[in-house]
């Protein structure tokens, strides 16, 4: 986007029942990457929503059905917001957000998709990313998963980053003053670093981790096993009023703090020369302030012990790899009591 084009503005949508057909996982119809014009669209436009460029815009009472795009896009969007929206057998994200972005409000998400319910990506792969920069001051609440028995991935994405174009220039893309809030049936909060797999990892990747600061959770329900994967350098985390319904395993933990790894083969029998790591296990992170309160078991009233709800991560290489998986990494988290 040109730096001195002017925004749209006060733009609302409400009510109606959107899709673009794509009536199973095996087959799409309509407008199939949810791009802005037959012709020439804007590159990385994913949406069977599109937002760009804007400031003061709603979208509310919205059903989105069916489609292969992110339910509602919105990226340099401004003083927003998102309410009300329901997801039905959705193949992509329900409400994802692309920076630089700011001063909104998400709220009233359900339903199920096949990807993240909400995503705020400030980096991003590029296929997928019409604008990159920081995202700030977002409130996230309301926010209900899929009921049990239907398949959903029942995640919320925070992806923080520091972007490299073409020309070698860089741009950081943080995340800071989000606040998530009465939360439920969300298996996973992936504040983590991913390449681009699509593309290739090692043709588009944050250059680094990227830095998140003042989140706030709260008011999270799990009545399924959760967690919350933090791989990023990370400023100021709070976690309050948890409420943990399900029987909890002997290695349970609500919160990973540290690189993952997870090893991507492909169709079996593939050469295990060609598989790849998903994520980035070489990569340390450090996290500070940090705060976790109340959080608890069903019925009880004493919270769970610190080191039973979270767990610090320092990968290793895997010597048996590839007969075993992941290959693992050197990677550690650096935890700032």
């Amino acid at each position: 986007m040109p730096a001195d084009l002017p925004f749209d503005t006060n733009i609302t949508i409400e009510g109606g029942i959107w899709t673009t057909l794509a009536v199973s996982r095996a087959e799409s119809n309509g407008n199939l990457r949810g791009h802005s014009a037959k012709q020439n669209p804007a590159f990385g436009t994913h949406g069977v929503i599109l937002l760009q460029n804007v400031r003061r815009v709603s979208v509310k009472n919205v059903t989105i059905r069916q489609s292969r795009p992110f339910g509602v896009h919105l990226a340099n969007a401004h003083e927003f917001s998102i309410e009300n929206i329901t997801l039905q057998d959705h193949r992509r994200d329900g409400v994802h957000v692309n920076g630089p972005s700011s001063d909104g409000v998400i709220r009233g998400v359900r339903g199920d998709s096949h990807d993240d319910n909400v995503a705020l990506n400030a980096w991003e792969w590029k296929n997928y990313a019409p604008s990159y920069g920081p995202i700030e001051r977002i409130v996230i609440e309301d926010v209900t998963g899929a009921p049990e028995g239907v398949p959903a991935a029942n995640s919320i994405r925070i992806l923080p980053g520091v972007k490299r174009f073409d020309n070698g220039t860089t741009l950081d893309c943080p995340i800071s003053d989000i606040t998530l809030r009465r939360i439920t049936d969300i298996r996973e909060f992936k504040l983590y670093d991913q390449p681009n797999l699509e593309l290739g990892r090692d043709n588009d990747f944050s250059i680094g981790v990227g830095a998140l600061k003042k989140l706030h959770f709260e008011d999270l329900t799990f009545n399924h096993p959760g967690k919350i994967e933090v791989h990023a350098n990370t400023d100021g985390l709070t976690i309050q009023n948890v409420r943990v319904n399900h029987p909890i395993a002997s290695d349970w933990h609500l919160v990973t703090i540290g690189p993952k790894s997870m090893t991507y083969k492909g169709a079996p029998g593939t050469d295990p020369a060609k598989w790849t790591e998903i994520f980035s296990p070489d990569l340390d992170c450090t996290v500070r302030n940090v705060s976790i309160t109340g959080v608890r078991s069903r019925d009880s009233q004493t919270d769970l012990p610190i080191e039973q709800v979270v767990h610090v991560i320092e990968q290793k290489l895997n010597p048996d790899y590839p007969r075993t998986t992941p290959k693992g990494g050197t990677g550690k988290s650096i935890w700032i009591q």
